[in-house]
């Protein structure tokens, strides 16, 4: 088995994982730290000492799912009549723009990846 498909593998089941009903809660995708982690001064500049890489990757992702969720329950609030078309627009912008990132990043890794394959050993 190649490198592509146990990635393909894993992809697969957190996809899987997704799609049930309470899998986007936050803290609920494998392997992504819970939304009760450390402050991640990090991200903006501030090195603080003692947060991993994969924390960090852990907070966005987390934060990309309360994104999303937020956005769902906005465009559900439209429909029930408890909220306008500029909050649904503003909430869709919001999470047009945290996809695009995740996806922007998601590109950079894959890129990083293929040129580590491609170094001589």
């Amino acid at each position: 088995m190649d490198l592509s498909s146990v990635a393909a593998g894993r992809l697969y089941d957190a996809a899987k994982t997704v799609s049930q009903p309470d899998a986007l809660a936050p803290g609920a995708l494998p392997g992504v730290a819970p939304a009760d982690a450390p402050d991640f001064g990090v991200l903006a500049g501030d090195q603080t000492e003692g947060v991993g890489f994969a924390d960090a990757v852990g907070a966005v992702a987390n934060d990309m799912v309360d994104t999303l969720m937020a956005g769902e329950q906005t465009a559900q609030d439209m429909m029930a009549g408890r909220a306008d078309a500029q909050a649904v627009v503003e909430a869709l912008a919001a999470t047009e723009m945290a996809l695009e990132m995740a996806v922007a990043v998601r590109d950079k890794v894959v890129a990083a990846y293929q040129e580590i394959l491609r170094m001589p050993v």
